[in-house]
């Protein structure tokens, strides 16, 4: 297993009712399988995990990418400006 740590972010914090989580997933689990279990595991997250901002240790991560061992998760809605 590998032990990360959720940070969220702005609308998501709000929608979650926290600021951070940390979790116990399988250690070839891909942003996107975080993102499906995320939408299970907290249904009024669901639609956010659609178009939300991922970061790895810091770093922006796509659906595709590996999380590593003890990582750092963070979770931000998308920007928007004008």
């Amino acid at each position: 297993m590998n032990h990360i740590k959720l940070l969220f972010f702005a609308t998501i914090r709000d929608r979650v009712g926290m600021k951070s989580l940390e979790l116990d997933i399988p250690t070839d689990l891909t942003i996107l399988q975080l993102k499906e279990k995320i939408g299970v595991d907290y249904p009024n997250l669901k639609e956010s995990m659609k178009s939300v901002l991922i970061t790895i240790n810091r770093e922006y991560a796509f659906d595709e990418a590996v999380i590593p061992l003890n990582a750092e998760i963070a979770l931000f809605p998308p920007v928007s400006g004008g």
